[in-house]
């Protein structure tokens, strides 16, 4: 008999759970920088680049704008391997749902944040994103990234060039795979700039709703995989 938690697992990885990560993944980013100082929450190469520049130009406090959330997505991608470590023995509960739960919780606090509090606001959704890349890394088996798209893009590409060469039917659906997760990723982004037009600083509680369905999701598969009546998926 399977443990619970292998099927909750199972979920986490699903097509279904990527959709609405991804969605909110875009959404982030593209939240902070439109209305949060231009600060992205998941490129941090972007802010990376963009502290050096203030660096280099002197403006101290520019560049600790930038600064800031990259140190707490650095934060939270070991917060996230510490829950994964001392949480995976919940019957209950995946240690990807708590993920969740506390990702959740943390952008619920950023839509309560004035305009004042920016910087905070950038620190709080950088660890939210960190602790969701981290731990949402597999879809069907292939790996991806929820809150970013420089990965996703070098495997697609890599494996329609495989495709082109051999003609394997598993390579095209592979790049179709990748193309899908960056295309809703623009979505999220988009959705995002959109509901930040509309409702400003409290459109990141969209991204809380997205992440809660993920989270509902990952129960109802259990439930279904559990099922005396239900077959068998080959390994």
């Amino acid at each position: 008999m399977k443990h619970p938690t292998l099927n909750r697992a199972q979920m986490s990885d699903s097509l279904l759970t990527m959709f609405f990560i991804t969605l909110s993944g875009g959404l982030q980013d593209a939240y902070t920088y439109m209305v949060r100082g231009k600060v992205f929450a998941n490129a941090q190469t972007g802010n990376i680049v963009l502290m050096s520049s203030h660096l280099f130009a002197g403006e101290w406090s520019a560049c600790l704008r930038y600064l800031l959330p990259v140190l707490s997505f650095g934060v939270g991608i070991m917060l996230a391997e510490q829950v994964r470590a001392f949480c995976q023995r919940f019957s209950r509960l995946h240690w990807r749902q708590i993920i969740l739960l506390a990702e959740i919780s943390l952008l619920f606090v950023v839509g309560c944040l004035p305009a004042s509090a920016n910087w905070a606001a950038n620190i709080l959704v950088s660890l939210a994103c960190a602790l969701q890349v981290q731990s949402f890394r597999k879809v069907n088996g292939y790996p991806y990234a929820s809150t970013m798209c420089i990965g996703n893009l070098r495997s697609g590409a890599e494996a329609f060039s495989c495709w082109l060469r051999t003609r394997q039917p598993g390579l095209l659906h592979k790049a179709a795979h990748y193309l899908g997760v960056i295309l809703l990723f623009a979505l999220g982004s988009g959705l995002g700039a959109v509901l930040t037009h509309l409702v400003g600083l409290r459109a990141i509680w969209v991204s809380c709703g997205l992440l809660l369905i993920s989270f509902a999701l990952m129960f109802i598969e259990e439930h279904e995989k559990d099922a005396p009546h239900a077959p068998h998926a080959p390994h």
